[in-house]
């Protein structure tokens, strides 16, 4: 029996399917009350607990032999950094504690890219870069950097866990609209097209979810494999979506000097208008960031594999033409 915390979440919904696609057992975590619509008729089991409870977690690691913890809060606005402690580093510590006391036999940690220390350009980026809980790009990096030496130091301890690090993900089953899927569907209407210069690694969201899989049974304890794509300008996936979904339109290049000057106003509209940001100085200074990022170790030690860019955006600007007018906008985290 797996145990998936973040099941409801993108990338968890999928990895759910994958676990389910190979006939394995899943028990999935969800808060109560939670929104459950990605995993939906599936045949799993749920139970209810909170992360940040530790109390709530033992009757969730019964019985459960691998623990895929994906559970976190995503946030690229300031204000949270609270928050983003209890969530990405004690709930971690949490999940941490109850798998040991439970024996799991491994423990899959969901970390990220951005957990990395950031060299500057023309450096590749690889497993050899620590984590670096001071980052001074944004409190969720240095959360997550946090809770993946936490999960170095349960290694260290005794747990037999592993450390996976995927780059931006995109792909179909995005039932919360994510900020990329969002971007997606703008694109693949006639609106006229927002557009700032910069370039990031992209990864279908099966994958990663493979790859996690693939971690848990190929993965060395202790160690961590990054999961990427392939390295894209943004304004070449807008192109590729707009062939696929032929909904062309004209488009607005915006100057990377000036976005940076908006961006200084977008939290407050944010917050005013209660919607999920994605306009921000963390996520403009991401697209012009250092993004030569290498999976080899992945591909090398686990067999992990990643298709092409443009298949899946063929996929998921299909799934959203299947799906969009069921999905409402995600409000702010």
């Amino acid at each position: 029996m797996n145990l998936v915390t973040g099941g409801t979440g993108h990338l968890g919904n999928v990895l759910v399917r994958e676990l389910l696609a190979q006939g394995q057992a899943v028990r999935v975590l969800v808060l109560p009350g939670e929104d459950c619509r990605a995993i939906q008729n599936l045949p799993i089991e749920r139970i209810e607990g909170d992360i940040t409870r530790p109390e709530t977690l033992p009757p969730a690691m019964e019985g459960i032999r691998n623990v895929y913890h994906m559970a976190a809060l995503v946030s690229i606005i300031s204000g949270q950094e609270d928050l983003l402690k209890k969530i990405n580093v004690q709930g971690t510590q949490n999940m941490l504690d109850a798998a040991r006391q439970a024996h799991v036999r491994r423990f899959i940690y969901t970390s990220s890219i951005h957990a990395l220390a950031r060299p500057p350009k023309g450096v590749t980026i690889n497993e050899s870069l620590p984590f670096d809980p001071n980052n001074p790009a944004g409190a969720y990096d240095r959360s997550k950097a946090e809770a993946s030496l936490l999960v170095q130091q349960a290694v260290r301890e005794g747990l037999d866990a592993v450390i996976v690090c995927p780059t931006g993900v995109v792909g179909p089953h995005d039932y919360r609209r994510s900020e990329m899927g969002e971007m997606i569907l703008e694109w693949m209407s006639t609106k006229v097209s927002l557009v700032i210069e910069g370039f990031f690694d992209f990864v279908d969201v099966r994958d990663v979810a493979s790859g996690h899989i693939l971690a848990c049974e190929n993965g060395k304890p202790g160690e961590t494999y990054i999961l990427g794509g392939e390295r894209i300008h943004v304004e070449k996936i807008r192109q590729i979506v707009k062939e696929i979904s032929q909904a062309y339109s004209p488009v607005i290049k915006i100057p990377l000097p000036l976005a940076l000057f908006v961006t200084n106003f977008t939290q407050l509209y944010y917050n005013l208008s209660k919607t999920r940001p994605r306009f921000t100085r963390y996520s403009l200074e991401t697209l012009i960031s250092n993004s030569m990022i290498s999976s080899e170790k992945a591909r090398k030690e686990l067999g992990y594999r990643a298709r092409s860019l443009q298949e899946s955006l063929r996929d998921t600007v299909n799934w959203w033409f299947e799906n969009r007018g069921r999905i409402k906008a995600s409000l702010r985290i």
